[in-house]
């Protein structure tokens, strides 16, 4: 396999997939950052025997950067969107270093033997941010060249085919070069460019395309001529297929409903989050692990909110209120929140969404809603069980079996916890419409089916940028 083919490909860690290039990124930078530790102590230490530092370097230098790139990655930098403007890129690689001393802090207070002096700290994070921002520059210049994009051949070109034509030009899928679409028996409104019939068998395309990846939308598969046995010389060739439902689980992050049927749950991989006793037991202990590491910080954040509540509204009324919820198997529960509303926000007895503007949300309440703050109380629904950390979040009864009535599959996100944080909150902006709703239950659903630790992890880290850039609030 050529170089170039090589980065073309996704990388699978666990059940989730990332695009290779990504991949080799990360391990480059680090080593960045031990290198750039490295020259620090060099130039920290030049004139006091600085040959002497370096019996405990690579231990302080690998916590250095884990905690480093930790950090640059809850700043979104290893999403390709990431990559668009350079100006707002280099600002998330400078805000990420810089966070990453907080945590890197902490590490000394517990951990002495990791200690680094401010100097040569200082000195390492600069010379970070700047090897760093050197890579993303050439990085930029290599995956701009759509020779390193994954080519993509569409067999179909009718109604079905039109979802991947539009998902491209619209940006939910990227960083795929769509070489053409095969009109086939059967499809319906056959798109109008980049349509080529097939001349000679499939696989000489493919060879001659230098194809990576075929996606079957083909409208009618029943059809007369649909190349069955093609596809398997194909994929006996090395060339990635894919149903059209699992290549935008793959490339969007998310369960198309509107082409799911029932045979594909239950034939695909995944869903077993919940019958699977030991990942059950490992998100469990999670959990508990990130609640407990929380409180020190979150404790004081909620003096301080509730404080400010009862100021604004005189010393009158209640800090926290209550909420019934559903949880895991569609059973309620009580959440809790801190107060961002005016008391008499539901005095009518009818259950609304918090809207964009909404003139029920106090002062106090836009600032805390902005930073996910009014959220705090329910670790300890984390705590005590009802919730995970991360999961779909928890809705309203009324909301449920009003949803559950038109959108398919809805239900199926209480097959597991409700969490704090989600897939659907990193992926996707607040919503408080129906179709909102669809497409907040796409992203449940590939949670759902994709669950693993290291996919929380990726979660929790990308609920800091969405938490710190006030991403979807209302």
């Amino acid at each position: 396999m050529s170089t170039v083919k090589f980065f073309r490909h996704s990388t699978r860690l666990f059940r989730y997939y990332v695009p290779t290039e990504f991949v080799v990124l990360a391990v480059v930078e680090f080593f960045v950052l031990i290198y750039s530790l490295y020259l620090a102590f060099i130039i920290r230490f030049w004139n006091s025997g600085w040959q002497s530092v370096f019996d405990e370097f690579m231990p302080k230098a690998l916590v250095y950067a884990v905690v480093m790139q930790l950090s640059l990655l809850a700043f979104g930098v290893y999403q390709r969107q990431a990559g668009r403007f350079i100006n707002l890129l280099v600002l998330r690689i400078a805000s990420g270093l810089l966070l990453g001393l907080i945590p890197l802090g902490v590490s000394y207070y517990f951990f002495p033997t990791f200690f680094l002096g401010r100097g040569a700290l200082f000195i390492a994070v600069v010379l970070s941010f700047l090897f760093i921002s050197v890579v993303r520059l050439f990085f930029k210049r290599v995956v701009k060249e759509r020779n390193m994009w994954t080519r993509v051949l569409v067999l179909g070109a009718g109604k079905r085919a039109e979802l991947v034509h539009k998902a491209v030009s619209t940006g939910e899928v990227s960083g795929l070069n769509i070489i053409s679409y095969v009109a086939m028996p059967g499809d319906e409104g056959i798109l109008s460019d980049n349509v080529i019939e097939l001349s000679k068998p499939l696989i000489r395309h493919v060879e001659e395309l230098d194809i990576d990846e075929i996606v079957i939308a083909v409208d009618d598969r029943r059809s007369k001529g649909f190349p069955t046995k093609e596809l398997i010389d194909c994929k006996m060739s090395g060339i990635n297929i894919l149903e059209l439902v699992t290549f935008f689980e793959r490339r969007a992050g998310k369960i198309r409903l509107d082409m799911l049927n029932p045979s594909w749950l239950y034939l695909s991989e995944g869903f077993q989050i919940g019958t699977n006793i030991f990942r059950r037991i490992g998100k469990r202990l999670l959990d508990i692990l990130v609640v407990l590491l929380l409180l020190p910080i979150a404790l004081p954040l909620m003096l301080l909110v509730g404080f400010a509540i009862l100021i604004e509204s005189g010393f009158s009324g209640s800090v926290l209120y209550s909420q019934i919820r559903v949880k895991r198997d569609g059973i309620p529960f009580k959440i809790y929140k801190f107060r961002s509303m005016v008391t008499d926000a539901e005095k009518d007895g009818v259950a609304r969404w918090a809207s964009k503007n909404d003139s029920r949300i106090t002062k106090v309440g836009s600032i805390i809603r902005r930073g996910r703050l009014d959220e705090l109380p329910q670790l300890f629904n984390v705590l005590i069980g009802d919730m995970s950390f991360v999961g779909p979040r928890p809705e309203r009864p009324e909301f449920v079996e009003k949803l559950a009535k038109i959108i398919p599959y809805y239900e199926e996100r209480h097959r597991v916890k409700p969490g704090l944080t989600g897939w659907a909150q990193v992926c996707y902006s607040y919503g408080d419409t129906e179709a909102d709703s669809i497409e907040k239950l796409q992203y449940d659903l590939y949670y759902v089916k994709n669950y693993s630790v290291l996919l929380d992890l990726l979660i929790l880290l990308q609920t800091a940028e969405v938490v710190m850039l006030g991403k979807g609030a209302q």
